[in-house]
């Protein structure tokens, strides 16, 4: 709400059951119209909805908004399992509506420009993807064993919780995630038994990949490398920066440097669905983009499962 406030451009009305927390935001953003049923919400005819619940209500939710004509922005992971998934991909054709996933990197503007060179070749076709992360997850959020995150099926661990991230990342800038194996555990993290530390090989077909991440460490980085035929590109987002290297014995030159705020990433966000609401143009990250990432983390869940390879449909 605070985000889509800040862009100026829309009128913003909360829908929230928990009423004790509809008060709190209601006081604190100066809310004009607040509701306690999504029923009721709907009777404003508002012209998009933001859908961030708990993973597995995403899409009886959207299925309910769609049906009414609204424009959807869906919180990451659109989902915890694929029920629903094609009622709802109906509908939004069939109401020719916008529907994105809310996969919030590819609005930073640092990434956008390192993935335009990677793209447009800069550095030679691209080979491997290589991906680390880390935070203290309890230090993010001291909530964690009071919310989603406990659980598989509303959308909490590791992998669906933050690989997830990493992954749509990986998969805007060298294409989908074809196959993969995992590992995971549950390692440190106190009052919950989902994993909170994830290693995965994949192939973005011929693209080769690896993505660490965990949820306890005491340094809050990430580390994307892109390395192709003839240099490497790697973002530090602890940094706020991306960098390259050409040639052997050289040092990192620097890309673009772009301080950004606490709620920069999602601002733009908002804009940009904003803007493709108003263009009547694919949101950057679509539904269908972000239904594969979910097919991706829930191989991720599977192959750790079963200690095997998954080959992941289109």
């Amino acid at each position: 709400m605070r985000c889509f406030q800040q862009t100026g451009r829309a009128d913003v009305l909360l829908c929230e059951i928990n009423d004790q927390l509809r008060q709190t935001l209601e006081d604190r953003y100066q809310l004009e119209n607040v509701f306690a049923e999504l029923s009721e919400a709907i009777q404003e005819q508002p012209d998009l909805a933001v859908i961030c619940t708990p993973a597995h209500l995403h899409i009886p939710i959207a299925i309910q908004l769609a049906k009414q004509g609204i424009d959807l922005l869906v919180e990451k992971p659109v989902s915890t399992t694929l029920e629903g998934l094609t009622e709802l991909a109906n509908l939004i054709e069939e109401h020719s509506l916008i529907a994105g996933v809310a996969y919030v990197h590819r609005s930073n503007p640092i990434l956008e420009h390192m993935r335009h060179a990677v793209r447009e070749n800069q550095f030679g076709k691209p080979v491997q993807i290589n991906c680390v992360s880390g935070q203290h997850f309890p230090h993010y959020r001291p909530a964690y064993r009071d919310i989603y995150y406990t659980q598989h099926a509303t959308g909490g661990g590791a992998v669906q919780d933050a690989l997830t991230h990493l992954i749509n990342l990986g998969e805007w800038f060298v294409g989908p995630v074809t196959s993969l194996v995992a590992d995971a555990d549950h390692c440190v993290l106190e009052g919950v038994e989902v994993e909170d530390s994830v290693n995965v090989l994949a192939r973005h077909g011929q693209v080769m990949a690896s993505y660490t991440l965990n949820q306890h460490q005491a340094a809050n980085e990430t580390v994307v490398s892109v390395i192709c035929e003839h240099g490497i590109a790697r973002f530090t987002g602890h940094e706020g920066q991306w960098w390259f290297m050409t040639e052997p014995e050289t040092d990192w030159q620097p890309g673009d440097m772009i301080a950004l705020e606490r709620d920069t990433l999602f601002i733009n966000q908002a804009h940009h669905f904003l803007d493709s609401i108003e263009q009547r143009t694919p949101f950057v990250c679509n539904l269908s983009e972000g239904v594969h990432t979910l097919r991706v983390a829930l191989a991720i869940l599977d192959s750790v499962s079963t200690r095997q390879w998954k080959t992941i449909d289109a």
